[in-house]
């Protein structure tokens, strides 16, 4: 084959071609334009830094906010190559900036640190003047404006919180004062807190950034999100409200200025109340354990120190519900069998079905009542609620114990699905058990997503709650009213064996001795048989 002479180049000419290198533009794989309004999906690789550009900005708009969302990966979005105070950080990280006179064109620096990440990002304007400043007057955030919405959360609830806005102000003037004095105009701010749920069991990327773009914007939050409270500018910039593991949710903030008739929306954040890292319990594996409380607190006991033991037991609290649960389970039978006390088992079935309709009527808008954050008129309710259904019925326990069985029965079929298909309707008890057990989800708002599966079990619910119902009134119809005294039932034939000799039971062995003879048979299985010898006679 023929060979070719290999080029080189004169030493002299290293500096230039190494000068001319570094002249040469960036990769566009380090570049990201953008344009305003527009939502646009990226790809982030660990540890480089992105330039996010954003070029003929019009010049009647005031600020501007970037905003980048991943599904759970954290990234760093900065106004500067190198991390500075003016760095906000999360997996829903954003930034505002009020633009200068005649200044047209911005650049921020993207990076994730930890892995590689898909994200989601818009750049959104505003342009009237008076259009407030979403966290303006940023005072416990190391940024100057703060424009995001900040979310944590534990296995009761989650906590929404943001920083005060500031009233608009044109480019190039001082912003107006955060004193919050009186007169100030920042006193007539006033925010709305919004939630919008993901569908249930659906944890793709797909789905959230679609589910991201309707909470971005002032009209697709109201159009989209459920509105929580209302805040006004002298409270506190926070919200409480039941986390619920596994399912997404998205909450953002608008900022409304009454005077001027104009409106702001903060950035978006959403969570799952659940790790997508972890290798046990995640978002992926999670186990709805929580759903079993109401199953293994079957007796009163179990209830009781579960609903008002709280304040004693914190640490012990679940177990000891399971095992006195039981417990009490277990004497109810006995006290039943041996005093047949209708009264009593009546009284019962009656208080766990007035626990369950009182936790039924707290699982409504009524549990969000402000009255209800104080623990003493809640318990108060809750108690007198479950206390009157039995006092209603006490006249007919027999309707009472149908009335129950088929209430509760069938409220433990739903549980028992919602082990295997998520439902809302988990948390009619479960909103209870944490009120008990962690003395700050007294403020939460216990909102929960109602979704095709819901409806779905919904109308199981009702359905087998009325063929249970009418099912066992028919049955029982020609029966008697309570089954006969167990105790009474049990001497009664113990006196017949012993006095009736044409009895077949009379000759039945004593209890002790069929136990020692089933031993006996059980030891000869294990024993092994001798050799009895040669069985012939030897022919001599």
């Amino acid at each position: 084959m023929p060979s070719f002479p290999r080029i080189q180049s004169p030493l002299w000419a290293v500096p230039f071609l190494l000068l001319l290198a570094l002249s040469q533009p960036q990769a566009p794989a380090d570049r990201i334009e953008f344009k305003l309004g527009r939502f646009q999906q990226i790809t982030l690789f660990e540890n480089k830094t992105f330039v996010v550009i954003l070029s003929n900005i019009p010049v009647d708009v005031t600020f501007i906010i970037i905003q980048v969302h991943t599904k759970y990966v954290n990234t760093l979005l900065s106004f500067h190559k190198i991390t500075t105070t003016e760095t906000s950080t999360g997996q829903d990280p954003a930034l505002l900036q009020n633009l200068k006179p005649e200044e047209t064109a911005l650049m921020w620096h993207l990076r994730t640190p930890m892995e590689n990440a898909s994200a989601m990002s818009v750049i959104l304007s505003y342009k009237a003047r008076a259009d407030p400043v979403p966290g303006g007057c940023s005072m416990a955030s190391d940024l100057t404006v703060d424009a995001s919405v900040h979310l944590q959360y534990n296995l009761y609830e989650a906590t929404i919180s943001f920083a005060p806005a500031n009233v608009g102000y044109a480019r190039g003037t001082v912003p107006p004062l955060c004193d919050f004095a009186e007169e100030e105009p920042t006193l007539r701010l006033q925010y709305d807190v919004y939630q919008y749920f993901l569908p249930e069991a659906d944890l793709t990327e797909k789905l959230l950034f679609a589910s991201l773009q309707k909470m971005a914007t002032v009209d697709q939050v109201e159009a989209n999100g459920v509105k929580l409270c209302s805040l006004g500018a002298r409270d506190k910039t926070s919200v409480t409200v039941s986390s619920i593991p596994g399912q997404g949710v998205i909450y953002n903030v608008i900022v409304k200025d009454p005077e001027m008739n104009t409106s702001a929306a903060y950035t978006p954040a959403h969570t799952y109340c659940c790790s997508f890292t972890d290798k046990l319990d995640n978002c992926y594996t999670l186990k709805r354990t929580s759903t079993r409380i109401f199953l293994v607190s079957v007796g009163l006991v179990g209830l009781f120190i579960c609903f008002f033991g709280h304040r004693y037991l914190k640490t012990v609290i679940l177990g000891l519900a399971a095992v006195l649960g039981s417990v009490g389970g277990s004497l109810l039978v006995m006290c039943w069998w041996r005093s047949g006390s209708v009264v009593l088992c009546a009284l019962v079935a009656g208080l766990l079905l007035g626990l369950l309709l009182s936790s039924l009527i707290f699982f409504t808008p009524l549990a969000n009542v402000k009255v209800f954050d104080d623990d003493a008129v809640f318990w108060v309710t809750f108690s007198s609620v479950a206390l009157l259904v039995p006092l209603i019925f006490f006249s007919c326990p027999r309707p009472l114990n149908i009335l129950a069985c088929g209430f509760v029965g069938s409220y433990t079929v739903i549980l028992a699905i919602h082990n295997f298909v998520f439902t809302s309707l988990a948390y009619i008890t479960l909103n209870i058990v944490k009120r008990a057990l962690h003395g700050n989800f007294k403020a939460a708002f216990t909102n929960v997503p109602f979704q095709t599966n819901d409806y779905i079990l919904i109308s199981v619910w009702v359905v087998l709650l009325v063929s249970g119902i009418v099912f066992q009134f028919h049955r029982e119809k020609e029966q008697p009213r309570f089954p006969p005294h167990p105790y009474k039932t049990w001497k009664r034939d113990q006196e017949r064996r012993q006095t009736n000799v044409l009895d077949p039971s009379h000759h039945v062995p004593p209890i002790k001795d069929r136990v020692k003879s089933a031993l006996t048979d059980v030891k000869h299985l294990f024993t092994k048989q001798q050799s009895a010898g040669e069985q012939t006679p030897l022919l001599l």
